[in-house]
């Protein structure tokens, strides 16, 4: 398992495409794109990011995006909308393969009742995002999100057993501990589908933190990840407000190397 960066954890202070010298300044070659906006899913951009990328010979690993700006209407029953909102996935599936990531890390549906829910609906869905990125060569990684249907332990079961071809996941701690379930039940239902992991610490008082600030059980959860042959990457994904200076980021990668 290697270590890696979310350009996320530097929003909103730095741009996009500022961000991969950035990470490599502070001691790493290889993480996770965030693209905040639509105009940087734009091709031109991508082709921005990819020369720094190549500048700083960093391996972008997984892109991902502010999700709640298209995602969820990817579900509407509304046709011209979902058509609509696929234009944009599509263009996110393109810019990984450009950047030569292997995954989209998705968030998708709001939170709702599964039981009220249109289960086949939704599963063609995801069947029609599968085959789009699967065409581009780019795994869609459903993350377990607490304020999405994705934090319902039935919906990833559903999509494991209902779905035509195979959905993937992203693993985040931060988001396990915020819908009140442990991580290791997360990892026994995404199985050995997982393909990303955002690591972050949390404790009492706070919900997100810096690997090492806190009081996760790194040990028990990477354990659990090599139970199930995960042996990706380990993104430190944190928010702006989580850390005073770049240093401390140094300091937690330094820390999870001890379990990895």
């Amino acid at each position: 398992m290697k270590i890696g960066l979310s350009s996320a954890s530097f929003y909103p202070e730095i741009n996009t495409e500022d961000s991969i010298k950035l990470m490599t300044d502070i001691g790493f070659n290889c993480g996770e794109i965030f693209l905040n906006t639509p105009s940087e899913y734009e091709e031109n951009f991508i082709y921005k990011l990819l020369e720094e990328k190549n500048k700083y010979n960093f391996n972008i690993t997984s892109i991902h995006c502010c999700s709640s700006q298209y995602e969820p209407f990817i579900f509407d029953k509304y046709k011209r909308r979902r058509e609509d909102m696929l234009v944009y996935y599509k263009k996110l599936c393109k810019a990984a393969k450009l950047l030569g990531a292997s995954c989209y890390t998705f968030h998708g549906m709001r939170f709702a009742d599964i039981n009220t829910i249109d289960k086949k609906f939704i599963t063609e869905v995801y069947d029609e995002l599968s085959y789009i990125s699967l065409e581009q060569g780019i795994k869609l990684a459903q993350e377990n999100v607490s304020w999405c249907i994705s934090s319902n332990l039935d919906f990833i079961k559903l999509l494991n057993e209902e779905c035509r071809y195979p959905v993937y996941y992203t693993l985040d701690i931060k988001q396990a501990y915020k819908a009140f379930i442990e991580p290791e039940k997360y990892i026994e239902a995404m199985g050995k589908n997982i393909v990303n992991f955002h690591v972050n610490d949390k404790d009492k008082e706070h919900i997100c933190l810096l690997p090492g600030r806190g009081e996760v059980n790194y040990g028990e959860i990477i354990s659990k990840l090599h139970s199930m042959e995960y042996d990706g990457m380990a993104i430190i994904e944190v928010y702006r407000e989580n850390y005073t200076a770049y240093s401390e980021i140094c300091e937690a990668k330094d820390y999870l190397l001890k379990f990895l």
